[in-house]
């Protein structure tokens, strides 16, 4: 069963309603207990980095979740919750993630090599391209285009961590992942059938957990 984590900042009726439609079992919640019981964790996530981190501390759950991923479980970040599994970001000031994958967070300056302007926050359907096609995040995944909402992106500091991007004015990382740490910048549960073949991965690795 996955746990989607409420700590008041998540996209949570999309992502429920996309784990419906795969048939596969979830709750809802933000209490430490009732998440400890689950056998993979989503951690949704929309707003700005300073703000997720500081709900997440107030909630008493920073430390569970480090030492959930620590145990080799399951769990998967979705945009801002993505962004959280890195060690920092520049928004709002310098703010500490959870520190789960090396990197840091960034604003997105809108600016090509060229000079040429693109709109921020990047808002919209772009295509997928991948650095790892048999990852098992994106393993049966077929082509396609996903939806991003940000105005700030991961600079993902190990490019082994790197599992799938889109080209904006410079590339975006949209899917990371290192062992049992996976995420999307991207929406699955709103990127039709490439986002949720994703979301179907993912269920699967906490099927497979088990």
């Amino acid at each position: 069963m996955i746990g989607i984590i409420d700590y008041g900042m998540g996209n949570l009726h999309s992502v429920s309603k996309a784990l419906e439609r795969l048939d596969y079992p979830y709750f809802i919640s933000g209490d430490e207990a009732e998440l400890s019981k689950a056998d993979g964790l989503l951690l949704p996530g929309v707003g700005s980095f300073r703000d997720g981190i500081t709900e997440l501390e107030n909630a008493g759950l920073i430390l569970f979740i480090q030492d959930w991923a620590v145990s080799g479980k399951p769990l998967l970040g979705i945009c801002l919750g993505m962004q959280l599994l890195f060690d920092k970001s520049e928004e709002n000031g310098s703010t500490n993630g959870l520190g789960l994958l090396p990197g840091r967070v960034e604003k997105l300056t809108g600016m090509s090599a060229t000079g040429e302007r693109y709109k921020v926050p990047h808002m919209g359907w772009n295509e997928l391209h991948y650095a790892k096609a048999d990852h098992p995040v994106t393993a049966g995944v077929p082509k396609g285009h996903v939806y991003f909402v940000h105005s700030y992106a991961v600079h993902v500091a190990d490019p082994d961590n790197l599992v799938a991007y889109a080209d904006y004015y410079e590339r975006i990382p949209a899917v990371v992942a290192r062992d049992n740490v996976w995420g999307t910048q991207f929406h699955p549960e709103k990127s039709s059938t490439v986002g949720i073949a994703m979301l179907r991965n993912f269920a699967d690795q906490v099927e497979g957990g088990k």
